[in-house]
């Protein structure tokens, strides 16, 4: 007795049923995967071109020394809060991961005296801010 034969067409749709069950193995595994960002990369919810913004800066007095201990405000144009950090022993201060996109307003206050309110808008594409408080005392 002779063993039955498969056709070439039998064995070639099991063939492709394989390689699409490992293709679809390799597609539900890949998009599990954790995905690194690389710097130039929008992050999620952001569209590409859109890149997050850095403010920082010194809080002076009117002589140009530091003033440690300053508190410097963020307030932010599109919701009204208000994020505030508080400045190193050189007035140095910073605010990272800030939406582009958004308008907002910064100023420091030291023992009551307040600078004055600086404006960083939507329209300025530079991504690193320098911004320098002036508070009179």
């Amino acid at each position: 007795m002779t063993a039955p034969r498969t056709s070439i067409a039998a064995t070639s749709r099991c063939t492709t049923s394989r390689l699409l069950t490992v293709l679809f193995a390799l597609a539900l595994v890949s998009a599990a995967a954790p995905v690194t960002l690389h710097a130039s990369e929008p992050l999620a919810g952001q569209a590409r071109g859109t890149a997050q913004r850095i403010v920082h800066g010194k809080v002076e007095d009117k002589g140009g020394a530091g003033i440690d201990g300053a508190v410097v405000y963020l307030k932010d144009g599109r919701n009204a809060s208000v994020k505030s950090v508080i400045a190193d022993k050189e007035g140095a201060y910073r605010f990272v991961q800030l939406a582009q996109e958004t308008d907002y307003e910064i100023w420091a206050q030291s023992d009551s005296v307040k600078s004055a309110v600086k404006a960083i808008s939507r329209f300025d594409t530079k991504n690193d801010l320098t911004i320098t408080l002036k508070i009179d005392k």
